[in-house]
C-alpha cells in the first residue's frame, strides 16, 4: 500500500497524519474543529483513502494555523506515499452533486503548486469552522503535494453544502489523480523528466 506518514510540529500546531492511498476509507479524525473532522471524514469516505489525524493547535488563537497546517500536512503525506510520482495518471477532476450545490474540482500533481479556490460561501461560519480557511486548506494541500488545486462551486443555496460538496469532489479528483495506470507503469506522467 502507498502510505505517506507525517509528523508536523511546529510552535503554533503538532499534527500527527497517515494516509494509505489504496485503503478502504477508513478514517480517526481529531483536528478540535468538528466540521473540519466531518470534512477530513468524508474525504477518506469517498476518496477511498485511509486517513489517521490527530491534530493539536493553538485554536485559543484562531483556526487559520491548525487549518492551513493540516493541508499542509496532508499534502505532505499523499506526496510522500507518490513515491517518484511514476505510473500515476497525475492528473483527475470530479464534479460532484449535493441536492441543489454542485461542486467540481479538477487537480495536476505535476509538481507545481497553485490554487483557485471559489466556494461562494457568503457566511462566515459553517458549524464551528472558520469559512474563508476553506481556501487556506486547498492551498496549504498544493504547496504540500506540489500539485495544481482548482475547486468551484457552480451554484448552491446551503453553506454546508458547498463546503461538503467541495471536499467530495475533491477526494474522488484525488482518487483518480493517485490511481496507477497500468499501460504507463513505469513511465513518468511528464515529457518533461521530472515532477
Amino acid at each position: 500500500m502507498r502510505r505517506g506518514v507525517i509528523d508536523r510540529r511546529t510552535t503554533e500546531t503538532q499534527i500527527a497524519l497517515t494516509v494509505g492511498l489504496d485503503g478502504k476509507g477508513t478514517y480517526t479524525v481529531r483536528t478540535g474543529i468538528r466540521f473540519l473532522d466531518h470534512m477530513l471524514e468524508l474525504f477518506a469516505r469517498h476518496g477511498g483513502f485511509d486517513l489517521k489525524v490527530d491534530a493539536r493547535g493553538d485554536l485559543d488563537v484562531d483556526q487559520h494555523h491548525t487549518v492551513e497546517d493540516l493541508g499542509i500536512a496532508l499534502g505532505e503525506a499523499v506526496s510522500q506515499a507518490l513515491g517518484d510520482r511514476k505510473g500515476i495518471n497525475r492528473a483527475g477532476y470530479f464534479v460532484m452533486p449535493m441536492d441543489e450545490t454542485l461542486a467540481v474540482v479538477a487537480i495536476d500533481l505535476g509538481g507545481r503548486p497553485h490554487t483557485v479556490v471559489d466556494t461562494k460561501v457568503k457566511v462566515r461560519m459553517v458549524g464551528d469552522l472558520q469559512t474563508e480557511l476553506v481556501h487556506d486548506f486547498f492551498e496549504g494541500f498544493a504547496i504540500g503535494a506540489r500539485a495544481n488545486v482548482h475547486v468551484k462551486v457552480l451554484y448552491g443555496r446551503s453553506n454546508h453544502h458547498k463546503i461538503e460538496a467541495s471536499f467530495k469532489a475533491f477526494a474522488r479528483a484525488l482518487r483518480v489523480a493517485v490511481a496507477k495506470d497500468k499501460r504507463l507503469a513505469k513511465m513518468l506522467p511528464s515529457t518533461k523528466g521530472l515532477m
